[in-house]
């Protein structure tokens, strides 16, 4: 099935899977894939394809739930050829980038093209192996008592599975609204007040732009240098061209992803953002931070519509007081902080070899962590996390073939499969 043949029809009502009868205390499957958003069903879907039966387990009562609940505003930012998963292609009728809603109805009608049912309401507390015993290496215990046996074991949860919320100094005397970014829908709730988003990563960034086009008097708290990228240059996704920038040798595409940035975007430094000395594209490589990619908040910020302060000194009953010394009365505080993978507590007995973001740093495990496999954290390649979902899916269910052809004796012994 080509990967990019568009289906005609409108798609289905939202899937939301199966809730089978309750199963045995323990039981077997050859390959447990963790999570139902878009690495697990692409993860499965490849699986499916090769003549797997994958079981793939969910903590949420329906499929592709963070897309469900994210902000209602949110694009893709990644343009629709480049971000189907595989097998599938985005409708036709579909705009370049995507909106929330379309992109929850298409992993919907994805799940239900392939045949997916995932168990839904099932939360994995921990994975253990199982060394010496006979029979599949791993077992994957759910809340609840029940747990799998798996040859195969596929982390498809997701780099936001929990969110980062630092508490402010002085956060206990202001008589505001303290909320993570997860937390935010629209901005019905805040008319009429004054915010402070803390962050300006892509999700800041974004939730600034529509408090203001909806009239919330707005500010941005930016510690940090940022690197920001306009999302369209000359008519051309940056997506693209970051694609191809990332096919040059390092120096080269990085001295040109720095002179784009700088003739796009500009010195942004009086208005209160400081750029990095590092290129969009080496940031991504080496530190796996993702450019913020503006779609209209530059402007807001230099029209005045948003301030910019640097971090927050402390929250006062009132407001904020910023390292800077300004002060500024606020209603309520946004913490667009980021989130954390926290994968070690899913492995008590087994070190995983994470990043300094928490992040695994290979889609195919080793060694033993041998059976194992990471699909949907790795945001160092350019291009976005959704073509590189794709990319990663066929990667493991590749693996696992290559694996589950070899003879059963030698099946866990040191076997390998190049990514």
């Amino acid at each position: 099935m080509d990967r990019h043949d568009a289906f005609s029809q409108p798609p289905p009502e939202p899937f939301r899977g199966s809730s089978h009868a309750p199963l045995d205390p323990t039981s077997e499957a050859d390959i447990v894939v963790i999570g139902a958003g878009p690495a697990g069903l692409a993860t499965a879907t490849c699986l499916t394809l090769r003549g797997h039966s994958p079981l793939v387990l969910e903590q949420a009562q329906d499929v592709a739930s963070a897309w469900r609940h994210h902000y209602e505003r949110l694009h893709l930012h990644t343009v629709k050829s480049h971000s189907a998963l595989p097998g599938m292609a985005f409708p036709d009728r579909a705009p370049r980038y995507v909106p929330r809603q379309d992109v929850v109805d298409y992993l919907a009608a994805y799940a239900q093209r392939f045949g997916l049912q995932p168990q839904l309401g099932a939360r994995v507390e921990t994975i253990e192996p199982r060394r010496g015993l006979p029979g599949a290496p791993w077992q994957v215990v759910l809340a609840g008592g029940r747990s799998f046996t798996a040859n195969h074991v596929v982390l498809a949860t997701g780099a936001n599975r929990r969110p980062v919320a630092p508490a402010l100094p002085g956060q206990d005397r202001f008589h505001g609204r303290v909320l993570h970014s997860r937390s935010y829908r629209n901005a019905t709730p805040f008319a009429g007040q004054r915010v402070l988003v803390v962050g300006m990563g892509n999700t800041g960034a974004e939730i600034a732009l529509d408090l203001t086009e909806h009239g919330v008097r707005t500010a941005l708290s930016v510690r940090s240098p940022v690197n920001i990228v306009y999302r369209d240059v000359w008519g051309r996704p940056t997506q693209l061209s970051s694609i191809l920038l990332g096919r040059l040798p390092e120096a080269l595409g990085d001295a040109l992803a720095t002179a784009l940035r700088n003739i796009t975007v500009g010195n942004l430094g009086r208005y209160g953002l400081r750029t990095p000395s590092m290129s969009p594209l080496r940031q991504m490589r080496q530190q796996g931070k993702t450019p913020t990619i503006d779609i209209g908040t530059v402007a807001r910020i230099k029209s005045g519509e948003i301030t910019v302060y640097p971090g927050v000194q402390t929250l006062t009953p009132h407001g904020a007081r910023f390292t800077d010394g300004r002060e500024h009365p606020f209603d309520a505080v946004l913490l667009a902080t980021g989130y954390e993978a926290a994968l070690s507590e899913l492995f008590p007995y087994t070190p995983l070899p994470l990043d300094d973001r928490g992040m695994p740093q290979q889609a195919v495990g080793e060694g033993a962590l041998e059976g194992v496999y990471f699909v949907g954290f790795d945001v160092r390649q350019p291009g976005g996390l959704l073509r590189t979902i794709g990319q990663q899916a066929e990667v493991v269910a590749e693996c696992i073939s290559v694996r589950q052809a070899q003879p059963l004796k030698d099946r866990h012994s040191n076997a390998r499969c190049d990514e």
